[in-house]
């Protein structure tokens, strides 16, 4: 997986925009849908915001308040610097995030959380919960006859194929799976849950993995 994105960060952006090899995919209401889901994640109360595996910051740009962005991937970070100058992004992995508890008060992380395993997910979790307050998921929606869960094979431009776990799912199954409180986007294509956990409530990971240390932020602000 890490290795896919890295050779995908520069064509990544075509997903969203419908170039390369995906523009002749049938997507009926996409643009809409992209729309309105930057839109309601635009509308979300200003907070400090670390949006964890990032990738290009495409939603990044839309969350409102101080933002700090997370990726594995080099590259991906140098197309989301560009993106947004006065933001601040670190390299280093989503499950492990290299920064101190209540670092911020919004973890947001779109199309991360439904390429993780069971065991992924759980870390993921706790370390959301660690840095943050509320945690905010946007993903890919469940098609009508669609498969909730598969191992794709996926082609680059450069014509190597890679084996990619993906989920999908609707909001009320990604809200009930987060204990989350709030649909803040149900569409044909993306779904954005936000859940809001009370520091009592917050899940400490047992075995928490190594922390990397952090490179350093790229942009004008950072933790």
């Amino acid at each position: 997986m890490r290795s896919y994105y890295e050779q995908r960060a520069l064509e990544y952006d075509d997903w969203w925009f419908g170039r390369g090899l995906f523009a002749q995919r049938d997507r009926p209401g996409w643009e809409q849908d992209v729309a309105a889901l930057k839109a309601a994640l635009g509308a979300l109360p200003p907070a400090r915001t670390l949006d964890a595996a990032c990738g290009t910051g495409f939603l990044t740009e839309a969350l409102p308040g101080e933002l700090t962005g997370l990726d594995q991937s080099e590259r991906m970070l140098e197309v989301a610097s560009a993106r947004l100058p006065d933001a601040g992004f670190v390299v280093g992995d989503a499950l492990a995030p290299p920064f101190p508890d209540d670092a911020f008060e919004r973890v947001h992380t779109a199309h991360f959380y439904g390429h993780l395993l069971p065991d992924q997910r759980e870390a993921f979790l706790a370390e959301a919960a660690r840095l943050a307050p509320e945690l905010v998921v946007v993903d890919s929606a469940l098609r009508p006859g669609g498969e909730a869960a598969a191992w794709q094979e996926r082609t680059l431009n450069d014509g190597s194929r890679h084996s990619v776990y993906k989920r999908w799912f609707t909001a009320a199954g990604l809200a009930a799976e987060l204990g989350g409180r709030e649909t803040i986007h149900a569409g044909a294509w993306f779904v954005a849950v936000s859940a809001v956990r009370s520091a009592r409530s917050r899940p400490r990971p047992t075995g928490c993995p190594h922390r990397a240390r952090p490179a350093p932020p790229r942009g004008r602000r950072s933790p």
